[in-house]
């Protein structure tokens, strides 16, 4: 198996072609918060209504993560990355025609179904790809995955003031400026699931899959639900849900949080928002570091850094730009680098045979709650007020790591 200290570059193909494809499939889901005030102008929603929206693009998202598990295990994973990337970019294009808000929500939920295959698919092909060095290699992954926050509004920032040019020649259609950021999208996918297909139709990476996984029947659904009788793998999808759930709710309304609350403009606020993924580099750091010292000393430390951070956004809001901009890194210190650490614990806790679907039981009981933070946000929101949502959120955050003290505790 390849391995970063040596020169072979036989693996590095997988890694970078499945983490630029995990790129795109960042950007256009945290595309999306940025563009909830320009969208409200177009469509004349409510907080509650757009949230609800994103918030069914990742119910959608979380659906498809035990499915894509399942199907790599029975027949390799080259097809189900390939066609995720196809199915997001038809679903990033229908969005740069002018069509009701309805027709628009429905294009959101067929780019969660294309995104949401990849990941749990995705971890389990850099494993087997990795195995002496999971947490390096996810943290790539991750990090590299990541940044797609960062281009997100920062191409949201251009195209919002660029002239009309600028938007691909779309200046006829209302939102002309926000679609150009989808047309963009939809190409770039569809050009990488091509890419993705040429390079390893040979099927390298299924013969692989073919010799570690060849244990006779494919396993059952009742097995891969087996596995939530082992206490511990139950106990840490808890700590992960609590972890994402505060993570997701955050990202959702940040930009809204820091120009209502905070007053800062909308620009400051999406630049801001955008520090966030800046902070995606301490994943690589996190993952080779768990490698080295263990997983539950990462995972503690990096919970904890990210709980005290927002619950100082909580309580001051006001404080300035250079405060916020403190706490808003912390804060994607702490919710990155815990990221490329679970994945590479759950790749121990899980029998090989069972990693694709192992993962999708995770990763669809992960995303399937926390998919829920925004519409609880945007409610909580509308009913009382920012700070007492976003006070939740570090409730439960904190809570979170208080068990990942626990686990560590007790392993």
């Amino acid at each position: 198996m390849q391995r970063f200290t040596n020169g072979r570059l036989a693996n590095y193909d997988v890694l970078v072609l499945v983490s630029l494809i995990w790129f795109l499939g960042k950007f256009v889901r945290y595309v999306f918060p940025p563009l909830f005030e320009p969208l409200q102008l177009t469509y004349g929603i409510s907080n509650a209504t757009i949230g609800s929206a994103f918030t069914g693009f990742m119910i959608v998202y979380a659906l498809m993560q035990f499915p894509s598990g399942v199907v790599a295990d029975w027949i390799g994973s080259v097809r189900i990355v390939a066609g995720g990337a196809t199915v997001a970019g038809v679903g990033a294009l229908a969005l740069v025609v002018d069509s009701p808000f309805q027709v628009f929500v429905a294009a959101m939920l067929v780019i969660g179904a294309g995104t949401g295959v990849h990941k749990t698919v995705a971890v389990r092909l850099i494993a087997r790809s990795f195995p002496d060095q999971t947490g390096r290699a996810l943290g790539i992954h991750d990090t590299l995955g990541t940044f797609g926050g960062v281009a997100a509004p920062t191409a949201v920032v251009v195209l919002l003031s660029a002239p009309p040019i600028l938007a691909g020649g779309l200046d006829a259609l209302p939102g002309a400026d926000w679609r150009a950021v989808f047309l963009i999208a939809g190409l770039s996918a569809l050009a990488l699931a091509g890419v993705f297909t040429v390079r390893f139709r040979g099927g390298r990476l299924d013969e692989r899959r073919e010799r570690n996984a060849a244990t006779g029947m494919n396993p059952s659904v009742g097995t891969y639900l087996g596995l939530l009788r082992d206490v511990r793998f139950s106990a840490f999808i808890c700590v992960s849900i609590g972890v994402a759930f505060a993570n997701n709710g955050l990202l959702s309304f940040l930009p809204l949080y820091l120009s209502q609350v905070s007053g800062l403009s909308t620009a400051t606020a999406s630049l801001l928002y955008s520090l966030f993924f800046w902070m995606a580099f301490v994943q690589f750091v996190a993952g080779d570091l768990s490698d080295r010292i263990g997983r539950f000393p990462l995972l503690v430390s990096t919970a904890g850094i990210a709980s005290v951070a927002l619950w100082g956004i909580v309580l001051a809001p006001d404080a300035g730009l250079i405060a916020l901009s403190v706490l808003i890194a912390h804060f994607g210190i702490g919710a990155h680098g815990f990221n490329p650490v679970r994945g590479a614990y759950l790749m121990e806790l899980l029998p090989d045979r069972l990693t694709g679907g192992g993962l999708g039981v995770f990763r669809t009981l992960l995303m399937g709650v926390t998919a829920l933070a925004p519409s609880v946000v945007g409610i909580v929101v509308d009913a009382f007020s920012f700070r007492v949502a976003f006070g939740l959120l570090a409730t439960v955050l904190a809570v979170a790591t208080v068990g990942a003290v626990g686990l560590w505790i007790t392993d």
